[in-house]
């Protein structure tokens, strides 16, 4: 049976990197997960107790297609508490996790051929998505003085119907500021493109509070989720905001597309939003971890890094160390018994030449994660 063009996608090499490591760990060895972008803790207790109250009485049939109201009016509170932004609770859509919010984002907003400028290294899934739904992927070679992150001058002139950011980025964690979102928005403006905000990280930052697009413009999409800060990957939930005249289209393509996300999820992370002091124990975590890594990395020798401004990732430049780096990130797996993933995941030009480190996992696992890499590197030289 023949298959589509459209089907014709890349792997995402961390879930080979995933596989790889659960077989390891099948035969025996003892691996430390440092590949996965997967909080290490469950989803709040509130949350699974919540649910698991509701689950005696509630069917938990088929919801609206848009999510339960209780659920977007929370949401849209958030955006009052975390930015100070007042935001009409029916500009709320809650997804399938923020992957089906970007299938929403991207049919709504594109057709066939439309080119979608996307920052790299970024998130692997975005180039694959648009791809498959028959549009057009253009990498964004974001540069290291502009801390990984696209700026205008990147696609001045390149004729984009889209641009997708992420702030705090995957793999790198870095931000963009009020002033840097600003100037990629009117930027978009001024080309008529259709700007599209990965904020996913949101929740876990270090030194500033990250920024939404949605301080800077009511004219664009956000997407978040409740696997990252809130800890709830598997459950598959998610929203994205999107302007008032948009609402009934994605309302018309989610019900088509998914008929409704998951009732149980959507009553497990409404409780979720109420878990703060459980939250912001997991920061406590994320933070410590951080400094652990930016300490023992460099000792290690892996020396050239930016510190991450959010998120729960480290990228470094290994090119001084190789030039494949899915060999050199299975041979650390092979020989120091840590998984991590290849850059080429986040940037087909340059990611021979990178690493992306996790530290979502518990500090334990840092510590000695750390300290295998360290014996690795120096029995490597």
């Amino acid at each position: 049976m023949r298959n589509s063009r459209r089907s014709q996608v890349d792997p995402f090499i961390v879930m080979d990197v995933m596989e790889a490591a659960r077989a390891a760990e099948e035969a025996g060895r003892d691996i430390i997960h440092m590949e996965v972008g997967q909080p290490g803790t469950a989803a709040p207790e509130g949350a699974r107790q919540a649910l698991a109250r509701l689950m005696q009485d509630d069917a938990m049939g088929y919801t609206v297609a848009l999510g339960l109201p209780a659920l977007r009016k929370r949401i849209a509170r958030l955006y009052g508490d975390w930015y100070d932004v007042d935001l009409d609770w029916n500009r709320v859509i809650v997804t399938p996790g923020s992957s089906g919010a970007f299938l929403l984002a991207f049919t709504a907003l594109f057709d066939a051929g439309d080119r979608i400028g996307i920052g790299e290294p970024g998130y692997p899934s975005y180039r694959q998505i648009v791809k498959a739904l028959d549009l057009v992927p253009v990498g964004l070679q974001a540069s290291p003085d502009h801390r990984l992150q696209p700026v205008p001058a990147d696609f001045a002139g390149m004729d984009l119907q889209g641009l997708m950011v992420a702030s705090p980025a995957n793999p790198s964690g870095t931000m963009l500021d009020k002033p840097a979102m600003q100037a990629l928005v009117e930027a978009c403006q001024a080309s008529d493109t259709a700007f599209i905000s990965d904020e996913i990280y949101h929740g876990i930052e270090y030194e500033a509070k990250a920024v939404t697009a949605l301080e800077v413009t009511d004219d664009c999409y956000v997407i978040n989720s409740f696997s990252k800060y809130f800890s709830m990957t598997g459950w598959r939930i998610g929203w994205m905001v999107v302007p008032e005249d948009h609402v009934r289209v994605i309302e018309r393509l989610a019900q088509n597309m998914f008929i409704c996300p998951s009732h149980a999820s959507q009553v497990a992370a409404l409780a979720a939003m109420d878990c703060g002091e459980e939250l912001e124990a997991n920061m406590a975590v994320y933070r410590e971890n951080r400094r652990l890594m930016l300490e023992g990395l460099p000792k290690a020798g892996f020396d050239k890094i930016a510190p991450p401004d959010g998120a729960f990732y480290v990228y470094a430049d290994v090119s001084d160390l190789t030039d494949d780096s899915r060999a050199f990130a299975a041979e650390i797996l092979e020989k120091a018994g840590v998984a991590v993933t290849p850059g080429l995941d986040f940037d087909p030009v340059r990611g021979a030449g990178t690493l992306r480190f996790s530290y979502a996992r518990a500090t334990a696992d840092i510590v000695e994660g750390l300290k295998r890499l360290e014996r690795f590197m120096a029995a490597r030289r």
